[in-house]
């Protein structure tokens, strides 16, 4: 008995699989799961969130295939919204459209509409998200009123719809949340719709917003290049002049309105002027196109300044960076090539920081990298980096998750190994002890009835005690064998074991009132303790099955996992090698044409200093013989 107790110890508190078994009580399960999804979205891990919510949606499906879990009553909202993050637009959307479609409370589909067209619209398909704007009926949520009326805005803007579009923006201008990018679109949408001047008007409000805000600052600075260019186009300089130096100089807009500014000047003959926005703006990197080309307009300031000798060597100089440039170029295509830019890209350090892409520019110069954040401009590249970034980490979970099964295959042999020795002991033990459980439960439930049929008919000589029974089985043994010797015993001995027998007789009847409720408390008492050892009884049982549960059944599962891991990860390796190639054409197409427009410049810059040579020689006979 001693040994079976310590088995089952053992078997309770050392199988782990016990507590899986507590956490898969289905309120615990619920909360967490919920909270491991939410851990990994809010830390911007979409993929792991996804993965969870999946596995989470799969436990908790029916067997109808509906899911019975409380938040999976609005799964669209959740997966869609993880599913949009990590850029899975086409599962996204149709976890939106199964939302849209089944829900009936008017706030829960509008805000699905509006996700569902805001996710359109920022993927280039302008119709889909009008025709999705324009099912949203009824109430709205607060939260998204004045950005479906600006998405609306920019939809109409996009697909042509400009009166619609002024209309509009003209209701948001004093919208919170939108200073700035209201007036901005609002001046555009006028242009278009063929307003000049009050377009004209809103972008120069636009422009001369004060702010904190480095968005409200950028989309101001926009709009001031937006209008001066407009305006140096139409040659109105001196108007242009004024607005492009409204620009920051710290902005993202400050290379083009510099260039423009000192065209400004240009167009006017102040060539003096023009010099100043320039000479900014060629001391900036040289890997600018706009830097560029200010390298070849300031030494051009110069000669038409009459300052030939100056603007040789500014054009000396920029033949010199322009080659170096051309260079670094060559030596950044090769480098390409040679897959170094991948595996740079492939850096965990880098990863670290949210600007992880500018903070290659810090790095020791590699041809590789250098010319990185230009070609990140494209959006094209964005994504199709993203996507190979995605891959790659996606072939590593995948690494870890193969690993992972192997791990899981170890525990499994270590379990079936741990247990399968005990489980003979633990049952037989177990089967002794539920026969003598059994037994006593019939001998309580023939007690139960005797008590009830006591309600109606008394029986007293089932409520003596043992003594009283031995007493009395001793009284009728004496009866037995004097009855046929009454007559040679005396009276009073005879008298003596009547009397006996009445006290036993009174005693019973006496008491039976007090016997009988007696009893029946004890009956409860012992059924409180039959529970508790029904409760333990059935806790065993559940816990023998998991434990037998937690190492039987799974090879089938693990070699199935092991076969859809492989299969994958052949898939994304071949994904991951394509996806590469095409960064690294993108990225070396983008080189060539850089390069190939530096070469123009070279060969301008040429001619500019042979010409610059000649006059700066001809002014130098000419002072000669002036003497």
């Amino acid at each position: 008995m001693a040994r079976f107790f310590v088995l089952l110890a053992s078997l309770l508190f050392a199988a782990p699989a016990l507590a899986a078994g507590i956490a898969n009580v289905k309120g615990r399960q619920y909360l967490s799961d919920y909270g491991d999804i939410l851990y990994y979205a809010h830390q911007g891990e979409w993929f792991d969130a996804i993965v969870l919510f999946d596995a989470h949606q799969e436990r908790s499906r029916g067997s109808d295939g509906s899911t019975t879990e409380a938040f999976s009553s609005q799964p669209g909202h959740m997966a869609g919204g993880f599913e949009l993050k990590y850029r899975m637009h086409q599962r996204a959307e149709r976890a939106m459209k199964a939302v849209i479609d089944v829900t009936a409370e008017d706030d829960l589909r509008n805000e699905a509409l509006f996700r569902l067209a805001r996710m359109n619209f920022q993927n280039d398909r302008p119709e889909e998200a009008l025709h999705a704007v324009e099912r949203i009926r009824g109430n709205l949520p607060a939260a998204i009123r004045s950005e479906l009326a600006f998405l609306r805005a920019n939809i109409a803007l996009t697909v042509g719809r400009n009166a619609e579009a002024v209309a509009i923006l003209k209701d948001l201008q004093s919208e919170k949340g939108l200073e700035g990018f209201s007036s901005y679109n609002l001046g555009i949408a006028l242009l278009r719709a063929g307003s000049e001047q009050p377009g004209r008007k809103y972008l120069d409000r636009t422009g001369r917003i004060e702010s904190d805000d480095r968005a409200v600052l950028a989309i101001k600075d926009k709009a001031n290049l937006i209008l001066g260019e407009k305006l140096l186009s139409e040659g109105h300089f001196k108007a242009a002049k004024e607005v492009l130096d409204r620009v920051r100089l710290s902005g993202p807009f400050s290379n083009r309105s510099l260039l423009n500014s000192g065209w400004a000047d240009a167009s006017r003959e102040r060539f003096d002027n023009a010099l100043v926005p320039w000479s900014i703006l060629a001391g900036r990197k040289v890997t600018e196109s706009t830097v560029q080309e200010a390298m070849l307009a300031v030494p051009y300031a110069y000669s038409r300044l009459g300052v030939y000798s100056t603007a040789a060597l500014k054009y000396e100089a920029a033949l010199k960076a322009f080659g170096g440039e051309i260079a670094r170029l060559d030596a950044s295509i090769v480098s390409i090539r040679e897959g170094k830019f991948l595996k740079r890209l492939m850096q965990e350090d880098l990863h670290q920081d949210a600007g992880w892409i500018v903070s290659l520019r810090e790095l020791p110069v590699t041809p590789e990298t250098f010319y990185l954040l230009d070609l990140m401009a494209s959006d094209d590249f964005q994504e199709s980096l993203k996507n190979y970034l995605d891959l790659e980490q996606l072939l590593k979970k995948l690494e870890v998750w193969s690993g992972d099964l192997a791990s899981f295959g170890d525990i499994i042999r270590l379990r079936q190994a741990h247990y399968k020795p005990l489980l003979p002991v633990i049952d037989r033990e177990f089967k002794r002890l539920d026969a003598q459980m059994r037994l006593r439960s019939e001998q309580r439930d023939r007690i139960a009835q005797q008590l009830e049929a006591m309600l109606t008919v008394t029986r007293p000589e089932l409520m003596m005690t043992a003594d009283e029974r031995i007493m009395s089985e001793q009284v009728a043994r004496l009866e037995r064998m004097m009855t046929p010797r009454r007559k040679k015993i005396t009276p009073r001995l005879w008298h003596q074991i009547r009397r006996l027998r009445g006290v036993l007789v009174w005693n019973i009847h006496a008491e039976y009132d007090k016997r009988f409720a007696d009893a029946r408390k004890h009956l409860r008492e012992l059924d409180h303790e039959l529970d508790v050892l029904n409760r333990q009884h059935r806790a065993f049982a559940r816990t023998r099955q998991t434990v037998t549960e937690s190492y039987e059944g799974y090879d089938d599962v693990i070699r199935s996992l092991r076969q859809r891991i492989n299969a994958a990860q052949g898939n994304v390796r071949a994904l991951l090698a394509r996806q590469g190639q095409v960064l690294e054409i993108m990225a070396v197409n983008e080189l060539t044409r850089r390069r190939d427009r530096l070469e123009e410049f070279r060969v301008k810059a040429r001619f500019a200093l042979a010409d610059s040579y000649d006059r700066a020689a001809k002014t130098d006979v000419q002072e000669k013989g002036a003497q």
